[in-house]
């Protein structure tokens, strides 16, 4: 297969100072990308600014022979969402490519958190990407064609003690690519989820002397790949973690149909309505619609 490569595409990276941001920033322009890299270079509580971490790779990209630019503004307010996404604007002329990847981590239990540390999660992660899609989407709707990384966790699909904002946020995250996906399928524009795991500044404080490898330049090429003209998937989440690539999915059991339910025949019919050895899958472009006529069918044929 011929290197897949990016030449003229502009890209937007959010959180692209250091970890799996940064290594998708150096994966991106290695391949002839333009990148703009977003960065405001807090702690990872979301805390402090450093404008120099943004700048130390587009200068790292510079040195390769690749073209890139520092954004400093904040994902979490709408304002900061369209400078980011205008400065890709102003200097390239275009925006092909979004990864929002920036993040933070306040950790509480679900009985000790603060609104406060619920919100500076939220912000970043979930209205975040909101802000940059909101700005990004019309423009690439508008060129006919668009790429759309939005970054989950099985923190969210799955869910983990001490972080029900981050694991809030990420589920949201899925349900806007959900959207994106829908609204933008005639329009040239896709969109996908990656759920990554990789030892970056999160892991501070785990043991991790047991972990296999798990550097971020194993989950760069399935991003990077999301991101490429020649990739047909939309509305659909990718697993990356220590060398494993799988899919993520919704799906349903095929259920039990009655004309009418009472409490006690819930309770008796659980074992089958929870019977998982034939599933249903409804692609996120047409599930909608497909969930309700099958749902319409059953009733219509008596529970057949």
């Amino acid at each position: 297969m011929p290197e897949l490569r990016f030449d003229d595409r502009v890209a937007v990276v959010t959180g692209a100072a250091r970890g799996l941001g940064r290594t998708y920033a150096l994966l991106l322009a290695a391949r002839g990308a333009k990148v703009i890299v977003n960065d405001i270079g807090g702690a990872m509580s979301g805390e402090g600014i450093d404008v120099e971490a943004a700048l130390r790779v587009v200068h790292e990209i510079q040195a390769a022979g690749g073209e890139a630019l520092a954004s400093t503004e904040s994902v979490a307010t709408p304002a900061g969402g369209k400078a980011i996404i205008e400065s890709a604007l102003d200097h390239y002329g275009r925006i092909d490519i979004l990864i929002h990847n920036a993040g933070n981590v306040r950790y509480a239990s679900l009985k000790e958190i603060s609104l406060e540390d619920f919100d500076a999660v939220l912000d970043v992660h979930l209205r975040g990407g909101f802000h940059l899609v909101r700005q990004a989407f019309p423009r690439m709707c508008a060129a006919g064609y668009g790429r759309i990384v939005l970054t989950s966790s099985i923190g969210g699909l799955y869910g983990n003690a001490r972080v029900v904002n981050y694991g809030v946020a990420k589920m949201g995250l899925v349900g806007l690519s959900n959207i994106i996906a829908v609204e933008g399928a005639q329009e040239g524009v896709q969109s996908n989820v990656i759920l990554p795991s990789a030892v970056t500044r999160m892991a501070e404080g785990l043991d991790i002397s047991k972990y296999p490898p798990m550097e971020p330049e194993l989950v760069a090429p399935v991003v990077g790949y999301l991101c490429h003209e020649s990739c047909p998937l939309t509305g659909e989440m990718l697993i990356a973690i220590a060398g494993r690539i799988a899919r993520a999915y919704v799906a349903e059991t095929p259920g039990v149909h009655r004309s009418a339910w009472t409490i006690e025949e819930v309770a008796e019919q659980l074992s089958a309505i929870r019977d998982s050895e034939k599933r249903v899958v409804f692609p996120t472009i047409t599930g909608f619609g497909d969930h309700i006529g099958y749902s319409f069918e059953m009733a219509r044929n008596g529970g057949g």
